[in-house]
Parts: C-alpha cells; sequence; structure tokens
C-alpha cells in the first residue's frame, strides 16, 4: 500500500490513523489525527514519530519492531504532544501492512484512541496485573523461608496464593475481553463507514435509472415514428443504422437497464447487511429479526465459505429457518455469537482438507475416504420452541470434537487452534452474552469425525439484568 492509497482508504474512517515505517518516520496520516495534532499533513510527512512523542526513542523503536513482524494488532501506547504544547494520552494499535524486507521497509498502521478515562482504566488495570503478580511472587518466596518454621503459616500462604493466582487470572480475563470488545467495535465502525459511503453513490445512481429508463423510451418512441414517416431515409442514414445495428440496441437497452436495476439492488441490500452487522446504535435491549443478524454474519464471512484457491474448498450453507418472531436482545452482542460458532464451524471444516503432501490435518482417514465424504457443509436451523423461548443451532460435518475436551470448550483461554489463530476466548465470551447477559442456554453436542452441532436458546423477551440489580 502507497501514502495515496492509505490516505484514500483511510478518508472514509472517523478514527485517527498514522503509516509510519519501521524506523519511524511519517509517511501519511488522516485528517482526525491532523486535527487531534494541529499540524498539516506536510508539516506531519517531514516528522519523525519520536517527534511528536514523549516516550523515549528506543522504547518507541521496540514497539515499532514488534508491529512490523505481525500482522495482528499490537497494542501500545503513546504519550503526544499537539501544536499547543497539550499533552494526549494514546492508546494505539498497530500492524504491519508490508512486511518488512531488504528492499524495502515494513509499512505500519498505527490507531491512535485519545479516551482518557478507557485510558487510566486500562493503564491501571495493567498497574493492578503487575503488582498481583509480584504479590505473587513475594508470597511464593515468602513459603519458602517460612516452610521450616510453621506448618500452619505455609497453608495460610498458600491459600493466599491461590486466591491472588484466581484473582490475576480473572483480571487478565476482563482485560482480554477489554480488547476483545475493542476490536468488536473497531470492525463495526469500520462496517458502518463503509457501507455510507458506498450508499450514497449507489442510491444516487439506483435514483437515475428511473430517469434513464423513461428517456430511453421516450427516445424509442421517436425513433419508432421517425422509421414509420420516413421508412426510405437517405442511404447515409441506412449506412449507420446498419453499422450500429439499431434493432439489436433495441431489444437489448431494456435487458441492460434491467441488469443495472438488479444490481443496484443487490448492492443496497449488501448495504442493509452490512448495517445490520454493525448495529453501533444498539447496545440496549430491543425487540429485532434473528435472521438478519445470521444473514449479515454469513455476508461477511462469504469470502471464506466460498474456499481458497483451491486448498479449502467451497463450503455450503443449508439454512432452516423457522417463523420467528422479533427477540428482545441485545442485537451486536448477539451477532458476535454468531460471528464465534460460525467462525469456528469454518475453522473445523478447513482442519479437514487434504494438506500439500497428501497427509491429513487432525485426521487418521485416508484421502480415498475423504474423497467419498459429503461436502464440507454448515447448517443453521432457527424455531420456535414455546411461546417463550427460541433454538438456534449451527452444525457443521467437521472433525468433530474429542471427548476429553468436552469439559474444557467453555474454559477462557482454552483452544485446540495454533499459535496465533485463535485466543481461546470465542466460546467463553460466547457462554457468557448467552447465558449471563440473555439468561438463555449454550450447549454442543459433538461426534468425531462427524458432526459438531452448538445449540443457542434464548427468551423471547429477555430482561434487563443490569437494570434489575442497580
Amino acid at each position: 500500500m502507497t501514502p495515496e492509497q492509505f490516505i484514500e482508504f483511510a478518508r472514509v474512517l472517523p478514527e485517527p490513523l498514522l503509516l509510519v515505517n519501521s524506523d519511524g518516520q511519517i509517511l501519511a496520516a488522516n485528517q482526525p489525527v491532523t486535527d487531534m495534532l494541529g499540524l498539516r499533513r506536510q508539516e506531519l510527512q517531514e516528522k519523525m514519530i519520536f517527534d511528536l512523542a514523549n516516550e523515549p526513542p528506543h522504547k518507541i523503536s521496540a514497539y515499532l519492531k514488534a508491529c512490523s513482524r505481525s500482522r495482528a494488532m499490537i497494542l501500545g501506547s503513546l504519550t503526544l504532544h499537539n501544536s499547543d504544547g497539550e499533552t494526549l494520552v494514546c492508546r494505539c494499535q498497530g500492524a504491519v501492512i508490508q512486511p518488512w524486507s531488504n528492499e524495502s521497509l515494513a509499512l505500519i498502521l498505527l490507531r491512535l484512541e485519545q479516551k482518557k478515562a478507557a485510558n487510566i482504566n486500562f493503564v491501571l488495570l495493567t498497574k493492578k496485573i503487575d503488582e498481583l503478580a509480584k504479590e505473587i511472587q513475594g508470597r511464593k518466596q515468602a513459603e519458602e523461608a517460612l516452610l521450616k518454621a510453621n506448618q500452619e503459616l505455609e497453608f495460610r500462604v498458600e491459600e493466599r496464593t491461590t486466591v491472588l493466582r484466581q484473582t490475576l487470572k480473572e483480571l487478565q480475563l476482563t482485560q482480554t475481553h477489554l480488547i476483545q470488545s475493542e476490536k468488536m467495535s473497531s470492525l463495526g465502525q469500520m462496517v458502518a463507514g463503509v457501507a455510507h459511503e458506498i450508499n450514497n453513490p449507489i442510491s444516487f445512481i439506483h435514483g437515475n435509472l428511473y430517469y434513464t429508463e423513461q428517456y430511453i423510451e421516450n427516445l424509442l418512441k421517436l425513433l419508432e415514428k421517425y422509421q414509420e414517416y420516413y421508412p426510405n431515409a437517405p442511404q447515409e442514414i441506412q449506412d449507420i443504422r446498419e453499422e450500429i445495428d439499431v434493432d439489436f440496441i433495441v431489444k437489448d437497452i431494456s435487458q441492460i437497464t434491467h441488469s443495472m436495476r438488479v444490481g443496484t439492488q443487490r448492492i443496497q441490500a449488501i448495504i442493509q447487511l452490512l448495517r445490520n452487522f454493525s448495529r453501533l446504535d444498539e447496545a440496549e435491549l430491543k425487540p429485532v429479526d434473528i435472521h438478519e443478524g445470521i444473514e449479515s454474519t454469513l455476508m461477511i464471512l462469504a469470502h471464506r465459505l466460498k474456499g481458497k484457491h483451491y486448498k479449502y474448498p467451497e463450503i455450503k450453507v443449508i439454512k432452516k429457518y423457522g417463523k420467528l418472531p422479533n427477540i428482545t436482545c441485545y442485537p451486536s452482542k448477539l451477532n458476535q455469537v454468531f460471528m464465534n460458532l460460525i467462525t469456528n464451524a469454518i475453522d473445523a471444516l478447513e482442519n479437514f482438507v487434504v494438506s500439500d503432501d497428501g497427509s491429513m490435518l487432525n485426521s487418521q482417514k485416508t484421502g480415498e475416504e475423504i474423497e467419498k465424504r459429503n461436502e464440507p457443509t454448515i447448517c443453521i436451523t432457527t424455531e420456535l420452541l414455546d411461546d417463550q423461548w427460541v433454538a438456534i443451532s449451527i452444525a457443521d460435518n467437521g472433525l468433530g470434537i474429542e471427548e476429553v475436551l468436552h469439559s474444557q470448550l467453555f474454559n477462557p483461554f482454552f483452544t485446540t487452534k495454533p499459535v496465533g489463530k485463535g485466543t481461546g476466548l470465542g466460546l467463553s465470551i460466547s457462554y457468557q452474552i448467552v447465558v449471563e447477559e440473555h439468561g438463555g442456554y449454550l450447549s454442543y453436542n459433538s461426534i468425531p469425525m462427524k458432526e459438531t452441532k452448538f445449540e443457542i436458546k434464548i427468551p423471547i423477551h429477555a430482561i434487563n439484568k443490569t437494570a434489575c440489580h442497580s
């Protein structure tokens, strides 16, 4: 990506974005950054990131080095100063766009976020985790020193250490949940921004198609009348008529305008699905169509369902939707559950394919047996259980889950995916959203080498638990 392409991409996004290389040179910035710092883009492009930040250059360089090695967002913080000398404490997220090579430096995208309250809480949370970690270490050392002196004291120290470990684990989980929420929020904002930018020009095109069709119809009527009253046109006009094949144009032009209308309607439908997925203004309980959330999630994941350059086959999605009423829920959070479960199903199906050298991934079956297997399929079913409950199930015919792993499946940070591909939080967060926030049930049934099915049961009218406890 060039700085020009970055500016074109970042133009529609409301959050401050910087493009830097791994040496810290600022290559490009969008308008929110210039507004925040009070500098023009040209002034920024003449500076290094070290000129704007209060942190020592070696710490900033270390952070940029970490970003240049990962396409995942790397969290950090920068204390910047604007043109008025005001100090701005920013949380930053960085990821490489173009990896480092001998020929060129890495291009790194930095996302800045000036949230004083959130930043203070985040810093305090991190500080608390560090303090607790140090306290645990101190307790262990005290335990070793007092072991010979007092057996009872040893027991109390061990008990306290266990409590601190649990507290540390809970704080780490809270910290990771915060990061996951930030990711979903950023995704929603980007999706909503892209949908808004596309909607304006396509609405203009769709609206003008009606007048275009009317104008063409009027011109064709006029042409027909000319032909009726002047059947013997001059030779020059007849030559032009044959050259452009007027008869074919008359037959084909209506089909062209119809195809254009269908195309614009399809784009408008996609925009609506994108808006349904983001639902940035729907953080409270409200009645929604569950099927809209499922459809918008499937559209977001459509690129994975289509397969990848013959490495993974196309995944068939079977939808068995029942007739459901609108469900009172937290729409954006329920969409996050659908995203987690469908993504897990896709991962399971991709893990079943044959690797390049012909060996099976996570399977002992032979290639011949795989060929006989049914095509990769995800089945999504919804049904009305009674006047109080609905059920949504998501099933795949992938590898299944080994029985020894069942008891750990909803544990935070537990994952069977390779390092870098899974955090082990998807099912844990989904369980929290369905059970704790909606008062529902999340269960699963898995048959190894055959099927895995997750089932969500939620009440039609969820209760605002936050309001009840206040």
